[in-house]
Order: C-alpha cells, then sequence, then structure tokens
C-alpha cells in the first residue's frame, strides 16, 4: 500500500487508558474550563478514533495582515496540542488531514513551507511522540512526496513502530477519491496475479482491506474547524458512520478545550447505526496485532 504502515486495532472494546486522570494531571489545570470539561467525559464511551480537517490557517494569518505560511506555522502548536491530548486521554487513533492531492495546485513556495513544516515538525516532536507512547504513521500517496521527506517519514514511522498507545496517522497527499481508485486498482492487481482458487466477490470487509486504514476502527468521530460544512475528499469510505462537529474556531487557535468540548458533545448524541433505539450493534472482534501493508 504505497509503502505505509497501518496497524490492526479494530473492535468495539478496544481498552481506554485505565487511569486517565493519572496522564493528564499537571496537564491541565485545576479548576480551569479545560478541567469542567474534563470531568464530563466518560472515559469508558471514548471514541475510538477521531479524525480531524484542519483548516483555516490562511485565514487566520490573513485576519492579522500575516503571509500564508505564519498561519501554517501557527498551526503546528494546534498539531501538538490535540496530539498529546489524545495520547493522554487514552485514544486509539487520531488522523489529521494535512495535505491533499489538491493541495498540489498551491504555489509552489506555499507547498514548500508545507513540506518543510512537516520536516520541522518531525525532528522536533519526536520526542515528544516516544514519551507519550504515541505511533506515528502515514496515510496518501507518499509516492508523490519527495525523496527527502519520504526518508524522514519513514524514519519516525520506523522510530515509533514499537510504541503502543496512540495510532497518530497524518494524511499527505491524500483524497478520499484516490484512496478508493488505489484500492480498486490493488484488488485488480492481486486478482490478476493470483492463480489460486476462483476469487470471492468483493465485500465491504475485503474492501477495506485494501484502504490505507485497514485494520483501523473508522472514525467515530470527525471534528472540522474554520466552519466549513463539507469534508473535502476526506475519508470518504470510513466516515460513513461518524459523527460530525464543526466549530468556527480557526486551526491555529483550537486547542484541547475545543477538543475535549467535541468529545462531550460526541457523547451526548446517540448513535443508531440504522438500527431502532434500544437495540444494540453485533460485537465486533478485537485485534491488538500491527501489521504491515
Amino acid at each position: 500500500m504505497l509503502g505505509c504502515r497501518v496497524f490492526s486495532r479494530v473492535g468495539a472494546h478496544i481498552p481506554a487508558m485505565q487511569r486517565p486522570a493519572r496522564d493528564l494531571e499537571g496537564f491541565i489545570a485545576k479548576g480551569s474550563p479545560e478541567e469542567r470539561l474534563l470531568v464530563q467525559i466518560d472515559f469508558a464511551r471514548l471514541p475510538r478514533h477521531v479524525a480531524i480537517i484542519m483548516d483555516g490557517n490562511g485565514r487566520w494569518a490573513n485576519t492579522r495582515n500575516l503571509p500564508r505560511a505564519a498561519g501554517h506555522r501557527a498551526g503546528i502548536q494546534a498539531v501538538r496540542d490535540v496530539v498529546e491530548t489524545s495520547a493522554r486521554l487514552g485514544l486509539s487513533v487520531l488522523t489529521l488531514y494535512a495535505f491533499s492531492v489538491e493541495n498540489w495546485k498551491r504555489p509552489r513556495r506555499e507547498v514548500d513551507t508545507l513540506m518543510g513544516l512537516l520536516r520541522e515538525y518531525l525532528r522536533k516532536e519526536l520526542m515528544t511522540l516516544q514519551r507519550n507512547n504515541i505511533a506515528f504513521n502515514v496515510i496518501g500517496r507518499v509516492e508523490e512526496l519527495s525523496a527527502a521527506i519520504r526518508r524522514e517519514l519513514t524514519e519516525g514511522m520506523e522510530a515509533t513502530r514499537g510504541n503502543s498507545g496512540l495510532l497518530f496517522n497524518i494524511a499527505l497527499s491524500y483524497g478520499g477519491r484516490a484512496e478508493i481508485v488505489d484500492a480498486c486498482n490493488r484488488i485488480l492487481h492481486d486478482r490478476l496475479h493470483d492463480s489460486g482458487a476462483p476469487a470471492a466477490p468483493v465485500d465491504e470487509a475485503l474492501f477495506a482491506r485494501y484502504l490505507y486504514t485497514a485494520g483501523q476502527p473508522d472514525p467515530d468521530l470527525l471534528i472540522r474547524t474554520s466552519g466549513e460544512l463539507r469534508i473535502s475528499n476526506f475519508l470518504l469510505w470510513q466516515i460513513a458512520y461518524a459523527e460530525i462537529w464543526v466549530t468556527d474556531t480557526l486551526w491555529p487557535d483550537f486547542r484541547k478545550r475545543e477538543f475535549l468540548q467535541a468529545i462531550v458533545d460526541y457523547q451526548k448524541r446517540e448513535r443508531r447505526y440504522g438500527r431502532l433505539v434500544g437495540t444494540e450493534p453485533e460485537a465486533v472482534g478485537v485485534s491488538s496485532d500491527k501489521v504491515t501493508a
């Protein structure tokens, strides 16, 4: 799968952090708005997978009469805060939409700035990822990135391969339609070169195994910043039943307070999956083994 490593953490009963208060002590100030939100969270019902469309860097810069690059740089602090908060809360998977296949159409200088910030983040934050037991992973058409970027991404993934806490996906050169097309082509490739038994019909479970996120739970919660009401070609297959939470906050201003509010609001919603009220979904098998694609 384009050289990307993915993890198998499928199932409805993935354990949350046993004593989250211990890991959040000193990270969230006593008496703060964040603490008031934290006490409302049921740690037995955390979303397993949170996906975020990080939007608003350019507008943040424009309102301050700054170049767009300043907005992208300011957004790095939001990434740090959300990633560490996710790990300390005990989430299983966090996916951030960093660079879409459409973003290649932006001015070359802006693309170079974004890639430079990515490299800077990896260099500066690797120790933080290790300290918080976070596994770093990349999804998307990685072969479209430069060799230097691919090398540093691979180094980051390899360095955190043994970590068993939060799985942090960063979507780079990513598009939901592109992912589905790539999955179809991989299925066709495998069947063309498979001389074994006749191929079984393609069902949803088989198709999901060919996605960039193979083996991961689908997002339970999709967050979008900047107030835009669209999903921008992000995880089109995987967000079929995700709860969507939109905030007017621009990404560089997004912090743990907004993140905790999103989780509180998520837990107030009734997730039916097409069922009637009062019925329960069938249990899903659990696998904690990591796999490579």
